[in-house]
């Protein structure tokens, strides 16, 4: 494993072993968490879609999805520095097959949702443990090494999976309701963000909660415009919710590709 010793300007870049590298994912900006909460929106609402309404199943799905998203994590790696099209592409399929897994678990195999949750944590504890204990650090900013991105895109894989157990236990195992579950996780986010900008509370920290939140946000408020009016949805349904949100992230990677590198980003990396 070299070790990332540098400071450098945008594309954010480090040196590892005496080679130059770049970081492989976004900087964490407005429009990396918008661009985010539409992706998570659209995991949910798309599996919903690709399993339920094209009628080919929740496990043929499953297997269909894993594979693009190996096809879509191939592409990725290969690119070793941020790419938005082809990051964005990732966690969008990431954030299905997050979806698609925890459905899984509770309609294919009934585990229970609280069952599901507190594996997926455990899951997701375990990763940061290796992550950390490997790598000495859990910053999204020094992600230069192939071990590092391996590492960060399994956590990414486990939050989405925990998120979707956490927002369908609020949501529908206590009762709660997508509208209320969605207003509940947009006020805990709000906290967490006060609590790092204003509190100086630990960046590392606040900002893995709040992207493990964001997944139970989007999934809520994705359910409340796709679903029927007798569940407590508005009835877009599936297909114009998930085009909607598929074409703001489109605009959003389209922005992100002809501003980001123009972007002047000093970070100190560990």
């Amino acid at each position: 494993m070299g070790t990332v010793t540098s400071i450098s300007m945008a594309p954010e870049k480090a040196t590892v072993g005496g080679v130059e590298a770049y970081n492989r994912v976004p900087r964490v900006t407005v429009d990396f968490w918008l661009i985010k909460l539409m992706a998570v929106t659209v995991g949910e609402t798309a599996a919903d879609f690709l399993a339920v309404n094209m009628g080919i199943g929740l496990q043929t799905t499953t297997l269909v999805m894993m594979a693009v998203l190996v096809v879509a994590l191939g592409l990725q790696f290969s690119r070793k520095r941020y790419v938005p099209r082809t990051y964005w592409l990732a966690v969008v399929l990431v954030s299905v097959v997050g979806t698609l897994i925890t459905d899984n678990l509770v309609d294919t195999f009934n585990v229970p949702l609280l069952t599901t949750l507190i594996g997926c944590s455990i899951l997701l504890a375990a990763t940061f443990a290796a992550w950390f204990a490997s790598e000495k650090t859990l910053s999204i900013h020094t992600i230069v090494t192939t071990q590092r991105e391996i590492f960060y895109w399994l956590a990414i894989l486990f939050t989405f999976a925990l998120g979707t157990a956490v927002g369908d236990y609020i949501a529908e195992t206590l009762g709660l309701g997508y509208l209320a579950t969605g207003l509940l996780f947009l006020a805990i986010i709000a906290a967490i963000a006060v609590a790092h900008l204003v509190c100086k509370a630990d960046a590392i920290l606040t900002f893995w909660l709040a992207y493990i939140l964001t997944r139970p946000l989007g999934a809520s408020f994705g359910d409340l415009l796709s679903q029927p009016m007798e569940y407590g949805g508005l009835g877009l349904g599936t297909i114009v919710t998930s085009v909607l949100f598929l074409a703001v992230i489109a605009a959003l990677v389209a922005y992100m590709t002809i501003v980001a590198p123009k972007r002047d980003d000093k970070i100190a990396v560990a």
